[in-house]
């Protein structure tokens, strides 16, 4: 008796098990069996596009519809739309985001996009994502300089909604590619889609043709080139695909060269950016007082900080810089 009931059980067991694998494959048809090797790895299950051994480097990308963007869809973002079009676009740069209000009237005042600096200055990801979030649709859109070709500086950055992306000190064609498989979406990058507010319906998640299909055609991608090994190999950084732009990097360029703007030698250098830009058909950007300088059509303008000084200047005029001066305390002339 005690024999049969263990029997029973066993084959209660069994029949449970085989009606689980039974229930799992009809709900995941095309699930390896349950505990034993399916050979994905040689043999493609029917239907595949991909057939035989799997070979990443022969791999066909897919056409899913939450992936690719529908036929006939328009770029959105304007900054790209300007570009392509051949017109110049300015960015002008933001470097305290702690009051989001001091970002939107930058957003507002009428530039292209905003160069938020994230290289040199101390802004947190958090304040930045903030600030960009509270007024997403101001006529300039969001941008950045990150701090350097790295996954985590990139993902921070799209993730959160931006829509230029400028990386800075990029000295070698690795490094571009770096950069630029981090900032797209496959086939053409290596970025994860990690989500974020780029993806909310109030920033980006709305768009014509959906974000996740759209945002490889609509990203501005900018290398700077700031280095004597950024020159070397700029000819070849310019050629990536995905580059929308290479900055010839007015301050570092003298930094690294030891020549100051206007000798030849840092001439000669700036040139050597705008060749590359001219061979590779990409755009040339620079600083904005290198706006009438032949071939270049995005620049970076200036702060906040000299945004009120200058508004300031114009509205007070004669009455500009002429407060009072008392003779002590801390106002007192030095």
């Amino acid at each position: 008796m005690r024999k049969f009931l263990a029997t029973s059980i066993t084959l209660t067991v069994l029949s449970l098990a085989a009606w689980q694998s039974v229930a799992q494959q009809n709900q995941f048809p095309l699930a390896a069996p349950g505990g034993r090797d399916s050979n994905a790895r040689q043999v493609a299950p029917p239907g595949a596009v991909n057939q035989g051994p799997y070979d990443m480097n022969a791999w066909k990308y897919g056409n899913a519809p939450v992936f690719t963007a529908p036929p006939g869809t328009k770029i959105w973002n304007p900054a790209k739309v300007k570009l392509m079009q051949g017109g110049k676009i300015v960015g002008g740069t933001v470097w305290g985001v702690g009051d989001p209000s001091t970002y939107c009237a930058m957003a507002n005042a009428g530039y292209d996009f905003i160069w938020t600096e994230m290289q040199h200055a101390g802004s947190s990801w958090d304040n930045v994502i903030k600030a960009w979030k509270t007024c997403p649709h101001a006529k300039a859109v969001p941008g950045v300089r990150i701090a350097a070709t790295d996954e985590r500086e990139i993902q921070h950055a799209l993730d959160g909604g931006a829509l230029v992306l400028v990386v800075p000190t990029v000295d070698t064609v690795e490094e571009a590619i770096q950069a630029r498989d981090w900032a797209f979406f496959p086939p053409l990058g290596r970025r994860s889609q990690g989500g974020g507010a780029a993806f909310d319906p109030a920033m980006w998640g709305s768009v014509p043709g959906g974000y996740r299909q759209t945002i490889n055609d609509n990203l501005v991608l900018i290398l700077m080139i700031e280095t004597l090994e950024g020159l070397k190999n700029s000819d070849a950084i310019a050629k990536v695909p995905g580059v929308t732009a290479v900055f010839a990097a007015s301050g570092d360029l003298g930094n690294f060269s030891g020549f100051a703007q206007g000798s030849p030698d840092y001439e000669r250098a700036i040139n050597i950016v705008h060749d590359s830009a001219i061979k590779a058909g990409v755009k040339l950007c620079g600083p904005f007082a290198w706006k009438d300088r032949p071939d270049f059509t995005c620049f970076q303008a200036g702060n906040e900080m000299a945004q009120i000084a200058r508004g300031a200047r114009t509205e007070l005029g004669d009455l500009h810089n002429t407060q009072g001066k008392p003779e002590v305390g801390p106002f007192a002339a030095k």
